[in-house]
């Protein structure tokens, strides 16, 4: 994401003219990539990305293996599937014209939080939001993710502290280096505070961390009122960091305009 700074002339009279200097976004516009969680779709995020579309971005939502048009691969599609279609919905986004691929957010909720978080070590990733992220054991990496749940190992898992190098999911979180949104929900039933907790406190290489609790919300976050709040915490985040890093760029131009001794003084 960068901003273009040009000097010009404008034309007054004939015999007169004023200096001017112009600056202006690029082209290319930020990239947002919504993953929703297991047994949700696409249509989860559509409201979160009307929002975010008009921050300026360009918005992908799309459907994992084993939800809605494929739901009949509920059964059988596994983790390593699933993280294939997000890297391939990633590497169509990336692609399209008018995309920045230097700054690609990525918001994912519970399932697709844990894949969005192992998505960031094998692309890059400038903002990661996760509501709710979820965690699985290691082991088993390629059995059915409907199978996971039903690990009775898996409950007394999520409710360990874990250091980032006993979980693959927090792994990637350690290697991150960009902005991280982590969203928590009050009365959360599946994912307990302490896998929250170890989100965060892997996330030791993050150039920032803002963590919000969801007062009163259930992981599925059935309430409307609890819906708004989330949608509300994600694009004031989201505000923060596009429009901010976009400003700062622009002052960081202005700045090297002045160095270069073209603008006098810039108030």
């Amino acid at each position: 994401m960068d901003v273009e700074l040009d000097h010009c002339r404008i034309e007054v009279t004939h015999e007169e003219s004023v200096e001017a200097t112009i600056l202006s976004p690029q082209r290319e516009l930020p990239g947002v990539l919504f993953v929703h969680g297991w047994g949700g779709s696409q249509e989860h995020d559509l409201s979160r990305a009307r929002e975010a579309a008009a921050l300026g971005c360009v918005c992908l939502t799309f459907d994992l293996r084993g939800h809605r048009a494929r739901a009949a691969s509920r059964d059988t599609v596994t983790r390593p599937q699933n993280l294939q279609d997000l890297c391939a919905a990633y590497d169509w986004l990336v692609q399209q014209p008018h995309v920045d691929r230097d700054a690609i957010a990525l918001v994912g909720i519970s399932y697709g939080g844990y894949l969005a978080a192992l998505l960031s070590q094998s692309r890059p990733v400038r903002w990661l939001a996760l509501r709710t992220p979820a965690i699985y054991l290691d082991k088993d990496w390629d059995a059915p993710k409907r199978q996971l749940n039903a690990d009775p190992e898996l409950a007394g898992y999520r409710r360990r502290p874990l250091a980032a190098d006993q979980n693959r999911a927090l792994q990637a979180c350690a290697r991150f280096t960009g902005d991280v949104l982590l969203v928590e929900a009050e009365h959360d039933e599946i994912i307990p505070r302490q896998v929250i907790d170890n989100y965060a406190g892997a996330f030791s290489s993050a150039r920032s961390m803002t963590r919000r609790l969801i007062r009163g919300a259930s992981h599925a976050f059935d309430d409307k009122a609890e819906q708004k709040d989330y949608t509300d915490v994600l694009v004031s985040w989201m505000t923060e960091m596009i429009v901010g890093s976009r400003g700062a760029i622009a002052e960081r131009k202005v700045r090297d305009y002045k160095q270069e001794g073209r603008i006098d003084a810039v108030r």
